[in-house]
């Protein structure tokens, strides 16, 4: 049914790939996509991603805000807040499965809606809490909106960037992470004085409500999703944005690269079929590794500088280096991750393991001990980056956001051991060399997954680069051997 041209002639824009698309009417989707140059459709689904991930940051940073004003309005113990942080998380955890399945049912774009809405609504419904248990429970339903935003958006980032840049356009897209976290500071010195706590939570439930607006208005459906399920006429409208330089009209067939279909199910069944069993444990933990240390280190390094002298301005220089590392490793291994596939990921968590045992190493000057948390956040958060991206890469269109919704959720609930971990280390005084040699565990055992990781993607997609066009053939006779 698809034509049998080869990648460099879709890739073409010239007057001859014109008249074979108008003569043949079928086009295969993923030669379309992949020959395409980014224009404003993409900048645009880029640009509203990045701001819905916003929400995570600001979700994050925003409840260490307003936690210690919480605590002092209610004239409650610091601990008993542990309940609320973890019920963020667990509702994370649900989330990404739960609105992953919907995404891979319903689509990409129907997902996303959901997951904003949900998560605004209920942040909002926070400002309005008079009691743990209530702010316990709006936390864990807003952290299952927060959760649904990673696969859906990973996924539909993935199935509209051509392949050369499709890590760097996802990376980018988890940009919004920073500058989310960077937020909660503005309504701190211009909002918490004059309205109290119940600022942070009116901005965070706001602001994805308008922003929800705004993807109901702009945001398209995945491309490939219509494809696959059916929906030639909406695909090829979008088609024609996406490619004006080829002759798209209704008369146009997509087609996919395999014919293999999604199962409406929420468990994580097909994630384990035709060959993609170990494939997906070791992904499990690798999400697992990198968020175990980020959680470990971000939670733990403020309250550890000040205790062996950094003042608090030190320390916020110290801590702002963490995430600027993170952007730049990760905008470093976005390039990387295009051209060399998993490798990079693997280099990233060996390289992590003594960078961030380093931190704890005595004596060092603030100077040295900023430098060392720029390369930590480099290597850590910058493998966490590049998991995002690797997993909205390697698993196929049917089930893409399930894929990226059960890393997600085993990787946060495996990340509440990391403060738990760092807790039990602090209460029973473990000396800084000690306690950061902890972290760089999962940072060695994560470089081990990542070298199985990359073997196994080697023969999946018959080279380093992770092609869904390559893995057709394995995917259609998952029991062949594929070539060499």
């Amino acid at each position: 049914m698809a034509t049998t041209t080869s990648d460099s002639r879709f890739v073409s824009t010239s007057r001859e790939e014109t008249q074979i698309v108008s003569a043949s009417k079928t086009l295969e989707i993923d030669h379309l996509v992949d020959g395409q140059k980014i224009g404003p459709l993409v900048l645009r689904i880029v640009v509203l991603s990045l701001l819905v991930q916003c929400a995570d940051g600001f979700d994050l940073a925003a409840m260490s805000y307003a936690a210690p004003e919480i605590i002092r309005a209610w004239g409650i113990k610091a601990q008993a807040m542990g309940p609320v942080f973890n019920a963020g998380l667990v509702g994370m955890a649900v989330g990404g499965p739960l609105l992953g399945y919907i995404g891979d049912h319903y689509g990409r774009r129907v997902a996303i809606l959901i997951s904003t809405l949900v998560y605004g609504l209920f942040t909002l419904m926070m400002v309005g809490a008079h009691g743990l248990q209530a702010l316990l429970l709006l936390r864990f339903i807003s952290g299952v909106g927060l959760g649904g935003l990673l696969p859906n958006t990973v996924a539909l980032n993935a199935e509209y960037a051509p392949r050369r840049f499709r890590a760097t356009l996802i990376i980018i897209m988890f940009m919004g992470l920073a500058v989310g976290g960077i937020l909660p500071s503005v309504v701190a010195t211009s909002l918490l004085g004059r309205y109290g706590w119940q600022a942070f939570f009116f901005v965070g439930g706001v602001g994805p409500l308008l922003l929800a607006v705004a993807l109901f208005a702009l945001l398209p459906e995945s491309i490939k999703f219509l494809v696959a399920k059916g929906r030639n006429e909406r695909a090829t409208r979008l088609a024609s944005r996406l490619r004006p330089d080829l002759a798209i009209d209704h008369h146009t067939t997509l087609v996919m690269s395999t014919s293999r279909q999604g199962v409406n199910s929420f468990s994580p069944g097909l994630l384990f079929a035709d060959g993609l069993g170990a494939l997906t444990l070791l992904v499990w933990v690798l999400f697992s590794a990198a968020l175990i240390v980020n959680f470990f280190v971000n939670s733990w390094m403020p309250t550890l500088f000040r205790a062996n002298g950094l003042s608090s301005d030190q320390t916020a220089i110290t801590q702002a280096a963490y995430y600027l590392g993170g952007i730049c490793g990760g905008l470093v291994i976005s390039r990387l991750i295009d051209r060399w596939g998993v490798l990079p990921i693997m280099v990233y968590f060996l390289v992590g393991g003594p960078v961030v045992a380093s931190i704890g190493t005595q004596g060092l000057s603030h100077a040295a001990l900023t430098v060392a948390v720029f390369f930590t956040g480099a290597t850590v958060l910058g493998s966490q980056l590049g998991m995002n991206a690797v997993t909205g890469m390697i698993y196929p269109t049917s089930i893409r956001s399930k894929g990226a919704g059960w890393a997600s959720a085993i990787g946060r609930f495996a990340s509440i051991g990391g403060p738990t971990i760092g807790a039990w280390l602090i209460a029973h005084k473990t000396p800084m060399p000690r306690l950061f040699l902890v972290p760089a565990i999962p940072m060695v055992i994560g470089g081990i997954a990542a070298a199985g990781l990359l073997y196994l993607c080697f023969r999946r997609f018959r080279g380093m680069r992770l092609s869904e066009t390559r893995a057709a053939a394995t995917e259609v006779a998952p029991h062949s051997s594929p070539r060499n």
